[in-house]
């Protein structure tokens, strides 16, 4: 079981480096100082001695190879070997970095402010999206609430074909450009021929970015004349999004009649008792200071829910996935990502991280990584070209109010 005192603040993604492996054998170093640090790291931290030898194996192969790869191609083939989730080397050029980076800035303490000077804000200019390459195209599979692309009106499975008039990259094409523009190129519908989109490029903090895009995905659908609440929990790495979850189940969320929780996420993260909000019969808190603000302590949500999935749904999400699941609370969409170890970060000498699985997980007994959960109802989604639909959250939409007429409990 993970520990309380880390479950409060982010399960999954332990805040603090460990000591080293008893009785791991350290690779003889090589000429590449990034493969050098990361074999010392691994050795040291990685959760499991018997993946190792494989391990050590790899990186011989990679050092005596005729061909010496480079230092993405070497990192990725070692840490391959590895076979675990929460594992892997970013480096600035991609989003990931930024929001790991921000997620594990207690774990990269002695390091962040090298990494982000002069002070150790972590934040990248950005205008609020994730983006995927699929088939040859690049699909924005993200776009997240509030943000400056989704107030331009850019929806998950927009394609991206060009920035400014060149090639699209993640952070590069906004780098630099925080508080003006951006013109992108993007096409909403295969075939048809792309449309200029003129949009803010803002400076992002990732994890407040979160707690905002949480906050602003909160609304409430009529059907029926049933009131049905949606909240999209993107990650849950903050104690943030607790406070964030019991301000709207008692205030936006306080009367509806049952509630959607879209749990494709990004990060995971969580207490080990995410749950309890939406299957227990605790009793509501809050507590109301001098000046008559209220501060929620605790809320519940004692009415029907269904939850939504998909590959996005990892580490404590799927916790929290499997908790309401057996729970009886239904499971739409696709299976989770069956990523489900605990790991932290570590700065590389090229400033790049490296995110290392340092603690295996038991639930219930059992381990849940490569174990993906799979849904009550299966809603395959292929988001390219979606033009603002979403069939997952349709049907759950669907199935919560069939559940709502039908006076199920």
């Amino acid at each position: 079981m993970i520990p309380r005192s880390l479950a409060r603040v982010a399960p999954l993604f332990v805040l603090l480096s460990f000591g080293g492996a008893l009785g791991a054998e350290t690779a003889p170093p090589t000429s590449n100082a990034v493969i050098d640090k990361t074999v010392q790291i691994v050795d040291r931290n990685f959760y499991s001695q018997a993946a190792l030898p494989a391990f050590h194996d790899a990186v011989k192969a990679v050092t005596d190879s005729a061909e010496p790869l480079a230092t993405a191609d070497a990192e990725s083939r070692i840490l391959t070997s590895l076979n675990a989730s929460h594992t892997e080397r970013v480096t600035p050029d991609q989003l990931d970095y930024y929001e790991l980076a921000d997620i594990f800035r207690y774990a990269l303490h002695d390091d962040i402010r090298s990494l982000f000077p002069p002070d150790g804000k972590v934040t990248y200019d950005g205008i609020g999206i994730a983006s995927k390459e699929i088939s040859g195209g690049r699909f924005i599979t993200d776009v997240y609430d509030g943000g400056p692309a989704a107030r331009a009106g850019l929806t998950a499975g927009d394609e991206i074909v060009s920035s400014d008039g060149k090639l699209f990259s993640e952070i590069g094409s906004f780098a630099g450009k925080a508080g003006g523009t951006v013109a992108l190129q993007v096409r909403r519908h295969a075939g048809e021929a792309p449309t200029t989109v003129a949009i803010g490029v803002e400076k992002i903090e990732p994890q407040q970015m979160f707690v905002d895009a949480v906050d602003k995905s909160v609304r409430v659908i009529e059907r029926n004349g049933r009131k049905i609440g949606v909240i999209h929990l993107w990650t849950y790495t903050t104690d943030r999004i607790t406070d964030v979850i019991y301000k709207e189940l008692a205030t936006q969320l306080k009367d509806v009649d049952g509630l959607v929780l879209d749990l494709r996420g990004r990060w995971g993260g969580g207490p080990a008792d995410a749950a309890e909000p939406f299957v227990s019969g605790t009793a509501d808190m809050q507590v109301v200071d001098h000046d008559g603000d209220a501060h929620y302590v605790y809320t519940g949500f004692h009415k029907l829910v269904v939850a939504i999935i998909d590959e996005g749904t990892r580490s404590s999400m799927e916790i929290l996935a499997y908790s309401l699941q057996r729970a009886g609370i239904p499971l739409v969409g696709t299976a989770t990502a069956g990523d489900v170890l605990a790991a932290t970060a570590y700065a590389l000498p090229d400033k790049s991280l490296l995110e290392l699985a340092v603690q295996d997980v038991i639930v219930d007994g059992k381990r849940l990584e490569g174990r993906p959960i799979a849904p009550d109802v299966a809603v395959p989604f292929d988001v390219r070209y979606a033009a603002g639909a979403d069939p997952q959250m349709d049907r759950a939409v669907a199935i919560l109010g069939q559940r709502l007429a039908n006076g199920v409990n």
